[in-house]
């Protein structure tokens, strides 16, 4: 395994100054995040832009370990479907155009919608979620939709379910421990349900349980990284752990991206020590 930073934890920090930054620290993976409101929008990375995030990465010998695309399929109103199914598009482009030598690139992104309304729309994301697959399949991208609280696919069973029914070589599933802790689901259960379909992850930490929680920062919280670390192995898990900081700490007076990512690389480097789990450099 190896430790990717996400930038949704750096909304406020540019590119060129937060991934030498990042790879200081340790890092050895990024996921860029190209939604609405982060200096790397995706329809504001024109060629050059793109460009500079290439030479970005090979500069600092740091890997593109996941597109973060997060755009919902299940807008109601026609127009703002279509427009969510191009990003969408655009995005798997994105994520081509940035590709690495030796690596299928990945995009990441919530299926949206609400927790109660799965029944009503779970058909709609499989057709949706097909329909991307066989784009990104066109492009040799993966495309990973992720279980969220809060959201229409809000937990493994249904993820799950969704992973069988679309069935495409092409779409995996993103893993975010965080949304299995807050519902009380053990760590091992969780890893053993998810990571065979798993191409990335996400880890932060939690407080409570949903919708009475408290995302943390990594290390700021009671989560057991090593049980983590250690349960992900046992599952065979061999990919990016992607360190992310949720919004709800973000939006905390005095939060400084560059102080969160240190600690979360240093509470990950500890538990990949302490758990002999092998991290790959």
């Amino acid at each position: 395994m190896q430790i990717a930073y996400c930038t949704w934890s750096m909304m406020s920090v540019p590119f060129e100054e937060g991934l030498p930054a990042i790879a200081k620290i340790g890092y050895t993976g990024i996921e860029l995040a190209v939604t609405p409101r982060f200096p790397t929008e995706l329809y504001t990375l024109n060629a050059a832009k793109r460009r500079r995030i290439r030479e970005l990465l090979a500069e600092h010998n740091i890997t593109l370990a996941a597109v973060a695309g997060h755009t919902t399929v299940c807008a109601e109103d026609p127009d703002q479907h279509a427009a969510n199914m191009q990003r969408l598009r655009d995005t798997i482009d994105l994520a081509d155009e940035l590709r690495q030598d030796g690596r299928t690139p990945v995009v990441v992104s919530l299926v949206g919608g609400h927790e109660d309304d799965w029944g009503r729309l779970k058909h709609r994301v499989v057709e949706c979620v097909g329909e991307l697959g066989d784009y990104a399949a066109s492009k040799d991208v993966i495309y990973a939709p992720e279980m969220h609280s809060g959201t229409a696919m809000d937990l493994p069973r249904k993820a799950l379910w969704l992973y069988e029914q679309v069935n495409h070589p092409y779409v995996k599933l993103n893993f975010d421990i965080s949304h299995t802790e807050i519902v009380g689901m053990p760590t091992e259960e969780a890893c053993n349900l998810m990571c065979p379909h798993t191409v990335f992850t996400h880890v932060k930490d939690q407080r409570g349980l949903y919708p009475n929680h408290e995302f943390l920062t990594p290390g700021a919280g009671p989560f057991d990284y090593v049980r983590y670390l250690k349960a992900m192995h046992a599952a065979g898990y061999t990919g990016f752990i992607g360190m992310e900081v949720s919004v709800m700490v973000q939006r905390k007076p005095g939060y400084d991206p560059l102080v969160d990512a240190a600690l979360g690389y240093y509470v990950l480097r500890s538990a990949f020590n302490e758990s002999g789990v092998p991290l790959e450099m």
